[in-house]
């Protein structure tokens, strides 16, 4: 099985090209989804979380409340690098035996789809490092029409995140995304064809 990381700032567009990889037949992990059960009750992640925030975050089904925690998360100027120590070797495991079962059911190609596959160092999960890039200026139209926010909260979000030219050293592949959805698409189908050859070459 070959794997591609997929990876890209907020508002990049990373969900519309992992749908268009998906419709050529790639098998899509989501480390969103990832995060949200590696904090389940029972794993050593959600004791760790809650000796780092406190009781007060478990919600009363035993689950730990997400607005609570994201409370005392941004309220700790450090809150948010514990909880990444925490949640993102926790994640990278679960991504990790994710993949494993999708090789051993025979899938041809997966893709890791993870915002913070750099930051978090994951780039060692997948064959190929695809990076969805999109300038600024547009990442914060896109936020502002999708989340109803204001510049200044737009750019709080795009600021809190590692910028594209940071991503792109690491990338095999760029997608730039700043042109209409039918050209996005044409870009990822010949990008997934490269990498088809690619596979082909190396065997």
């Amino acid at each position: 099985m070959r794997t591609i990381g997929l990876t890209g700032g907020i508002a990049s567009g990373k969900s519309t090209v992992s749908a268009i990889l998906a419709e050529q037949g790639a098998t899509v992990l989501d480390a969103d989804q990832l995060g949200h059960r590696s904090y389940d009750p029972g794993t050593p992640a959600f004791d760790a979380v809650v000796a780092a925030f406190g009781s007060a975050i478990v919600a009363t089904d035993g689950t730990i409340d997400r607005a609570k925690l994201g409370a005392q998360v941004f309220a700790d100027s450090g809150g948010l690098k514990k909880l990444t120590d925490i949640v993102w070797p926790a994640i990278r495991v679960l991504a990790h035996t994710e993949l494993q079962r999708l090789a051993q059911q025979g899938i041809d190609v997966s893709v890791l789809e993870a915002a913070v596959m750099i930051e978090a160092g994951w780039q060692d999960l997948v064959d190929e490092v695809w990076v969805v890039s999109v300038p600024t200026d547009i990442a914060r139209q896109r936020l502002m029409a999708r989340n109803g926010l204001s510049v200044e909260d737009a750019d709080s979000r795009i600021a809190a995140q590692i910028g594209d030219a940071e991503r792109e050293i690491e990338a095999d592949v760029v997608i730039d995304t700043d042109c209409s959805l039918e050209q996005v698409r044409e870009r990822v189908l010949q990008a997934w064809i490269a990498f088809g050859e690619r596979a082909s070459a190396t065997g």
